[in-house]
């Protein structure tokens, strides 16, 4: 039965030729072209200081590296179009595409909700060591993912890979949900002996804080959920189409830019959209 690989329009019977179609090109190219310059500029800021610092900011700094090699991934798809050797790289980064950019998300949520709900908690693991000791276990998972998604994907197992994506976006929305949930009852909740110019500080951090987990838990639902649906309909149908595959591609580009024009804001480079 003949399938296709993620960035594939055309049907192959070998999953090491890759067919890109125009759409995806195009697709590829808004990711790389407006991408790479907007996380790098994001790196700078948090290397230079002019956020919170690279302690403070360190799972952010994270995450744009991540998305860094989530634009250096679309831009092997299209040039695996000319050289074909590219194409198990392109398969081995897309790790980074399925499991880094949620997972990033899901620490900085964590982290506000620990900074909320359980703040003694998060004071005791706020030193740099810890975010170190955490992300180096995220890329850890990341390598892992990136290895199973170039051995499902090379051995044309679609039905395993759609499986495989599905169920890490379902596992990282859900935690995403329940910071979100546990930081809005926090929000309406006050502390005993809390008022005047305290109380009102207190909430202002929380709300900053529900702010920034509403705003990454709704660009995860539009990121995401196009391509678990996508996913479902890959395993029902047993096939690897640009139909299921282009909507949630479309979904992850735009939505890629949310994290850096949200960091942007915090850090006051974009005046247009404060509140």
């Amino acid at each position: 039965m003949n399938t296709t690989i993620p960035g594939a329009s055309n049907n192959t019977t070998t999953p090491y030729i890759l067919m890109t179609s125009s759409l995806e090109i195009c697709i590829f190219s808004i990711n790389v072209l407006f991408g790479l310059p907007t996380h790098s500029y994001v790196i700078w800021l948090i290397i230079k200081g002019t956020g919170k610092g690279v302690a403070s900011e360190f799972f952010n700094f994270n995450l744009s590296v991540c998305e860094i090699g989530v634009c250096l991934d679309f831009l092997l798809f299209t040039l695996a179009i000319w050289f074909l050797f590219l194409i198990p790289l392109g398969l081995f980064l897309q790790g980074l595409t399925i499991t880094g950019r949620a997972l990033f998300q899901c620490l900085i949520c964590v982290e506000r909700y620990l900074a909320v709900v359980h703040p003694v908690t998060f004071l005791k693991y706020k030193p740099l060591r810890y975010r170190a000791i955490c992300c180096a276990a995220a890329w850890i998972i990341i390598f892992g993912s990136s290895l199973v998604c170039m051995f499902t994907l090379m051995s044309s197992n679609i039905n395993a890979h759609a499986l495989f994506f599905s169920l890490q976006f379902l596992l990282f929305l859900s935690i995403q949900l329940f910071c979100l949930v546990a930081v809005l009852r926090a929000l309406k909740q006050s502390g005993p002996g809390e008022k005047g110019k305290k109380r009102e500080e207190e909430n202002h951090i929380k709300r900053r804080a529900i702010y920034l987990i509403l705003i990454t838990t709704v660009n995860m639902v539009i990121t995401y959920v196009p391509i678990i649906i996508s996913g479902v309909f890959i395993i029902l149908r047993n096939n690897y189409h640009l139909a299921y595959w282009a909507p949630g591609l479309v979904c992850y580009v735009l939505a890629g830019f949310v994290q850096p024009v949200l960091y942007l804001h915090q850090a006051g480079k974009l005046s247009c959209l404060s509140c």
